[in-house]
């Protein structure tokens, strides 16, 4: 009796050793070939897996991506920091309130090419509210004391809420992950963009655009740090990340929790062309 209990262990240990193994080689497999599918099938209770962005240009991408990550290491986030550690974070948020109010056209006005009147009454009643009582935009009563937040939405999104796919990813120099659609539909906010229209001269322009993305990247905790520290490919997650969100953006939700919190995802920092306003 004992040995036959000994013999049915043995070959349970190697059944389960062998499973095991094939299991890795097939994640792997998946892991190497599509990313995208994966992760799909992780939080979507073995649905059929489907691929969130197409991306034709992966080479390029990924050759951009490398320049950007360096840049972020060797000159963006040590300039943040720098900034941090001078300017008060009292006073970083108060820029990033400002900065978030004169956006306000943008937000409303694709509030409204979408249909969506509750969204863009909140943002009228924001401005009016943070710009009298917060001070020209300083602060933001109407979320801290009435509990009443931004509704992000860009001109991206409104072409997928019309039925636009992505057209195909991309990652653009010092600005980061895109698609053809976002692209564009950053292209079109531009115009809306009051510093478009404050009668300043184009160096002005772009140290303007400068001092926002330095400033909101002070805000930043280190999330892009973590991305890089936890994955084993950084660029498939952010890449997978991006559309995730994208695609809640624009009503469909893909997975059943949110795993991308924080300001490194935040719409406004991937907003195409945002930083310099093309």
């Amino acid at each position: 009796m004992l040995r036959r209990i000994l013999i049915f262990w043995c070959l349970t240990c190697f059944l389960c050793t062998s499973l095991s193994l094939a299991a890795d080689v097939n994640n792997s497999k998946i892991a190497g070939d599509d990313f995208d599918a994966a992760f799909g099938d992780e939080f979507n209770n073995n649905k059929p897996p489907r691929k969130l962005i197409a991306d034709p240009l992966e080479p390029i991408n990924r050759g951009v991506f490398w320049v950007n990550d360096k840049l972020y290491f060797y000159l963006f986030k040590p300039v943040a920091k720098g900034y941090r550690l001078v300017i008060p974070r009292p006073a970083r948020v108060s820029v990033s309130n400002v900065f978030s109010n004169l956006a306000t056209p943008i937000r409303a006005g694709n509030a409204l090419l979408q249909l969506k009147y509750r969204d863009f009454g909140t943002e009228i009643y924001r401005f009016v509210i943070n710009t009298t009582f917060g001070i020209g935009g300083l602060f933001d009563p109407a979320e801290s004391v009435a509990g009443v937040k931004p509704r992000i939405e860009d001109f991206g999104q409104t072409l997928g809420y019309y039925g636009a796919g992505h057209g195909f990813y991309l990652v653009l120099p010092v600005v980061g992950p895109s698609s053809l659609r976002d692209g564009m539909g950053s292209f079109v906010d531009s115009f809306a963009d009051p510093f478009r229209y404050a009668d300043l001269e184009t160096e002005e322009y772009l140290w303007v655009k400068l001092l926002d993305a330095t400033n909101r990247l002070s805000l930043d905790r280190d999330t892009y740090e973590g991305i890089v520290r936890d994955s084993i490919d950084p660029y498939l997650f952010i890449r997978t990340a991006y559309a995730q969100r994208r695609l809640a953006q624009v009503g469909e939700n893909t997975y059943n929790i949110n795993l991308f919190q924080g300001p490194l995802f935040d719409s406004d920092l991937l907003n195409p062309l945002d930083w310099f306003g093309y």
